[in-house]
């Protein structure tokens, strides 16, 4: 009997997250799920299998507890994957963009504990399970890291510039561990959490006139975590409708 993989996927409760989450427990792995809420109703987990922890990963305390959370849910169990989505985007009162000259240092530490702090200490956790398994580890990245975004704001971006620079940094370390570390940026997915005015972008600045879904973006981490790509460590992905050229 082929032993079943294990993932860790933060950010699950809905759009790209809960899409891995799904993707996964299709192909047959056991997920342990983390976000700010519940599972969605419609996506009951077997609770034997599957497990889902309530956690702010934007509040520090939280995250420095996470690990010692999840571990007893993993067990003795390798770690296959683990992929850091969860993340936090402020706007301001209108939903416009929050720049860096106003930006309350409050929201500034909220974002970087969400988007950088939490894939460290995940990451740097659950190491030795994940070499156990010449595991993957997949940091949800954004386009707005490389340039500046009409409604992403300064802190948002800025984290997600420094988790690709902790990519690169991670996939050099692990790589002794046999542990791969790659990056994803995705530009407009179609999800809940668009902002007002993205059909402008859309219009304008994508190639292909259109949204991502997030089933292509659930493609795109399925290969990453798969044998396929059993040669790529330290890469930083664009999916953006050629958006970023």
């Amino acid at each position: 009997m082929s032993e079943q993989k294990v993932a860790i996927v933060t950010g699950a409760s809905r759009g790209i997250g809960h899409g891995v989450a799904q993707r996964f427990r299709d192909l047959g792995w056991r997920v342990i799920t983390v976000s700010r809420g519940p599972v969605p109703d419609q996506c009951p987990w077997a609770s034997e299998l599957n497990t889902h922890v309530q956690l702010d990963l934007a509040d520090l305390e939280q995250i420095k507890h996470t690990v010692e959370a999840l571990r007893p849910l993993l067990g003795s169990s390798k770690l296959h994957a683990l992929v850091n989505n969860a993340g936090v985007s402020p706007k301001g009162p209108t939903g416009e963009r929050v720049n860096s000259l106003t930006t309350d240092l409050t929201v500034w530490q909220q974002m970087y504990n969400a988007n950088f702090y939490a894939p460290l200490i995940l990451t740097r956790g659950f190491a030795q399970e994940l070499s156990n398994a010449h595991g993957s580890v997949v940091n949800l990245c954004s386009i707005a890291g490389y340039r500046v975004h009409p409604f992403a704001g300064a802190a948002y971006a800025t984290s997600k510039a420094a988790l690709a620079a902790l990519t690169r940094e991670m996939a050099a370390d692990m790589a002794s561990m046999n542990v791969r570390v790659n990056a994803i940026a995705p530009g407009e997915i179609n999800t809940s959490i668009l902002s007002p005015g993205t059909s402008k972008i859309v219009d304008n600045d994508i190639p292909m006139h259109r949204l991502g879904e997030v089933s292509e973006v659930v493609d795109l981490i399925e290969f990453l975590c798969s044998p396929k790509a059993s040669y790529i460590t330290g890469a930083e992905i664009a999916i953006d409708g050629g958006q970023r050229v």
